[in-house]
């Protein structure tokens, strides 16, 4: 793929992550702030502009920053995602008439994420 393609390919889907993480704010499914994340990780590989931009946001930027230089998620992000994750998850499981093998893969994706997201830092180190 020549850069020029990838350049605006990695800038089109920065700003789709954006999109939908703005729609995440108002829908409680839709996880903003990995979007956010990868938003920036997007715009790292295609507009030094724009992702300045989003490392200086006054909501996401400290989050972002923190994971980029630590891979840090927050205690509180953790409490968060994991509540949300419960709740629409087991709806799912408990609600949504679909086969074994189905509820299988989502409570494995669902435990898979959960683990991902405890087993990163919840501070910075000090240096």
């Amino acid at each position: 793929m020549k850069e020029h393609t990838k350049r605006a390919l990695f800038l089109f889907l920065g700003w789709l992550s954006i999109a939908v993480g703005i729609a995440g704010i108002f829908l409680p499914i839709i996880p903003t702030t990995p979007l956010a994340i990868l938003a920036a990780w997007f715009f790292s590989r295609s507009s030094v502009r724009w992702h300045t931009w989003l490392l200086q946001h006054r909501i996401f930027g400290p989050t972002i920053a923190t994971w980029e230089a630590h891979g840090v998620i927050s205690q509180k992000a953790k409490i968060l995602a994991t509540t949300m994750m419960v709740i629409l998850f087991s709806y799912t499981l408990i609600f949504v008439h679909v086969s074994i093998y189905i509820k299988s893969v989502i409570s494995l994706i669902g435990l898979c994420v959960l683990i991902f997201i405890w087993t990163r830092p919840s501070r910075a180190p000090h240096d």
